[in-house]
């Protein structure tokens, strides 16, 4: 779509960047300052204009891009407006509230859209706070804190006089402001404000408004905020668009609310009683762009629905800066108008099978909540996070507590947690996704195994219950086959972490007067018979089978009702495992590669170390990575909380196949644990 760009100054590049990469082009550029239009318009190639009229008559643009002064906005978007133009707006929308809700109102009236800045919210670190909250991980939010320290632009800024005159609440707080509406919707009232006129004596160029104003905003929805908004608090001070939520289950930090790209610690989580943990993006993002809600409001013009909820969002946002300054003035509670403005909607769970109605065993569901494509093949096939979370308790020759490391995984945003009644811990983990500050049951991916002693029929079906019951759950996710072959059972294996250790093992691998493990006549063919009738009567959402070969996957396949979701084995550079992988990918079947970390050397090899140092990750970190990259969903697991978090961290990275056929050379057909 062409855009004619109204305003060339230091903001205008920052659009342009992006525009090679987007459906937009610019047809013309208007500025009062000529040779300023003139030099944008040069890198654009197209004309330059001085007078907004003539560049709406001349330039055939649906679309203008207002990146005038903070002053000017209101006029050019009402000119661009009237010229039947739909318009998007820097921030803020106008000055005065009365005057933004004219601009919505003549949008409306006129069929047209009306966008503003920040479109912020929908930048990475900002949505991945927002999944936070959409799991239900806070609980009803109470109180927060929100600070737009836009600083010193008499240092920073090559022309701070705009800054100057309208003062910290119009550019700085709209970003937070914007933030909030977003998620909790409109702001109900202003309690109470304050504001200050602190300033350098050293310097000769002051704002014309008072440089730093606080605020006390009371949301509908029912967070309160504290709002601190300043130029005199430099720009790199420890809060620049800082966000701290608190709510009866725990506490969430963004650092910054305006922020265009994302790091492992731009969002942190701490639920009651913990410290905050961080919570690192788990997919490959790019750096938002300016230009993006351009685009996104082109395309509503596109759909034929021209969108308005930018314009109705800016429009309240001028509102509670104008309350907040007349809380200021007067002293007492403002209430401020809405505009339209509401939140946006809330994201689906980002895992969790269909309901058992909703589709026929093993088919796949079109809506992509539910299923995804695999990478191998474009099969569909369950829709799962990319890396999930072991809960074995068996690390280093020697059975550990497992609770705490669960913990930290699910407050830095694991959500797939492999868990087996062989582990001996469902009811601890059960207690962990009961307390306050766990994600709600739809947003984790809960896999469990059946114990190779319980293949039989009645057997299976008990511990698939005591299971659920330990777990507090419904339904497993997935539930599976821990081993395709069978031993015999000695007695049933609930919280086998309360047990001695000669009590574990006597049960779990029975042995009989020689020491030999004692197997059980259980086909495989009746095991999985068996645990189909877990799904059959609803104790489990999707099945699978685990440490299986290629002849015993084929087996399932050709014998079962129930065609397996999920086939996990163990998976590493050492034992790639590909042709199984490929099969199963063909089928629409997913991965989970457990143990992939824990080969003896594996993490020693130079390999790993070189792409790990030209990737910024660590050696574990590159084998995640090359299980992401091919399809795989790696299950590790940690007990110490940095590794626990880097290893989320590098499911966001995609390696090349270069680096993947390098990885792939450390295959060793002679290995065995």
């Amino acid at each position: 779509m062409n855009c004619l760009f109204v305003g060339a100054g230091a903001i205008a590049p920052e659009y342009t960047a992006g525009l090679a990469a987007s459906s937009l082009s610019v047809a013309g550029v208007c500025d009062l300052d000529g040779d300023r239009a003139a030099a944008l318009a040069d890198e654009c190639g197209c004309p330059s204009f001085t007078d907004l009229d003539r560049a709406l008559e001349v330039v055939e643009a649906p679309l203008v891009v207002n990146l005038t002064g903070h002053a000017a906005h209101a006029s050019v978007t009402r000119t661009a407006l009237a010229a039947d133009r739909h318009v998007y707006s820097q921030k803020p929308l106008a000055l005065d509230a009365d005057a933004a809700a004219g601009l919505v109102a003549t949008a409306r009236r006129r069929g047209l859209a009306l966008g503003c800045a920040p479109g912020t919210p929908r930048a990475p670190a900002q949505r991945r706070a927002r999944r936070l909250l959409a799991d239900g991980r806070l609980g009803p939010v109470g109180l927060a804190s929100a600070h737009a320290h836009v600083g010193r632009v008499t240092d920073w800024h090559d022309d701070p006089e705009s800054f100057l005159e309208v003062g910290p609440l119009y550019d700085g707080a709209v970003y937070p402001l914007a933030l909030l509406v977003s998620w909790f919707g409109p702001v109900e009232r202003v309690r109470v404000a304050d504001r200050l006129d602190v300033w350098p004596d050293r310097e000769t160029r002051r704002p014309s408004t008072p440089s730093h104003v606080e605020a006390t905003l009371a949301f509908e929805s029912g967070p309160t905020v504290r709002l601190t908004a300043s130029l005199y608090v430099p720009h790199r001070s420890r809060e620049f668009y800082g966000l701290e939520l608190h709510g009866d289950d725990g506490s969430l930090y963004l650092r910054g609310t305006g922020a265009m790209e994302t790091d492992l610690d731009d969002v942190q989580f701490g639920r009651v009683g913990r410290g905050y943990t961080n919570a690192p993006p788990v997919s490959p993002g790019r750096r938002y762009r300016y230009v993006d809600p351009v685009e996104r409001l082109a395309a509503s013009v596109a759909e034929g629905s021209p969108s308005r909820s930018g314009g109705r969002r800016g429009a309240h946002v001028v509102a509670v800066c104008n309350a907040i300054e007349a809380a200021a003035e007067g002293g007492g509670p403002v209430t401020v108008p809405d505009h339209g403005a509401e939140r946006a909607p809330v994201p689906n769970p980002v895992v969790r099978p269909p309901e058992r109605d909703a589709r026929p065993p093993g088919a796949a569901e079109a809506d992509d909540s539910a299923a995804t494509a695999t990478a191998t093949t474009g099969a569909q096939s369950l829709r799962l996070p990319p890396i999930g979370f072991g809960c074995s308790r068996y690390r280093d020759g020697e059975y550990v507590d497992r609770i705490d490391s669960i913990a930290t995984a699910l407050d830095a945003g694991y959500r797939l947690l492999d868990s087996a009644e062989l582990y001996g811990n469902e009811h601890r983990i059960g207690d962990v996704l009961a307390a306050p500050g766990a994600p709600d049951r739809e947003g984790v991916f809960l896999v469990g195994k059946a114990w190779r002693t319980n293949h039989r029929r009645e057997h299976l079906l008990e511990a698939c219950a005591g299971s659920r019951s330990e777990l507090g759950i419904d339904a497993f996710d997935c539930y599976t086959l821990h081993w395709p072959s069978a031993l015999v059972h000695r007695g049933e294996l609930s919280r086998l972490a309360e047990k001695p250790i000669e009590k574990q093992e006597a049960h779990t691998f029975p042995t009989d007067s020689d020491g030999t493990l004692e197997t059980a006549d259980v086909p495989l063919v009746a095991a999985w018979r068996n645990l189909e009738a877990t799904y059959d009567r609803g104790w489990a959402r999707t099945l699978g089978i685990c440490n299986v070969s290629r002849a015993e996957l084929e087996t399932v396949l050709e014998t079962g009702t129930v065609p397996p979701a999920i086939v996990q084995i163990e998976r590493h550079p050492y034992r790639p495992q590909t042709d199984l992988v490929s099969v199963c990918h063909d089928r629409g079947i997913r991965i989970l590669a457990h143990s992939p970390l824990s080969a003896p050397g594996l993490l020693e090899e130079p390999v790993l170390e070189r792409i790990g140092a030209e990737r910024g990750l660590s050696p574990a970190g590159v084998v995640v990575a090359w299980n992401v990259t091919n399809g795989v969903v790696p299950i590790p697991s940690s007990t110490t909380s940095e590794h626990v978090v880097s290893n989320l961290a590098a499911a966001a990275t995609r390696l090349r196949p270069e680096e993947c056929a390098r990885i792939e050379a450390l295959r060793d057909p002679a290995f065995e644990r």
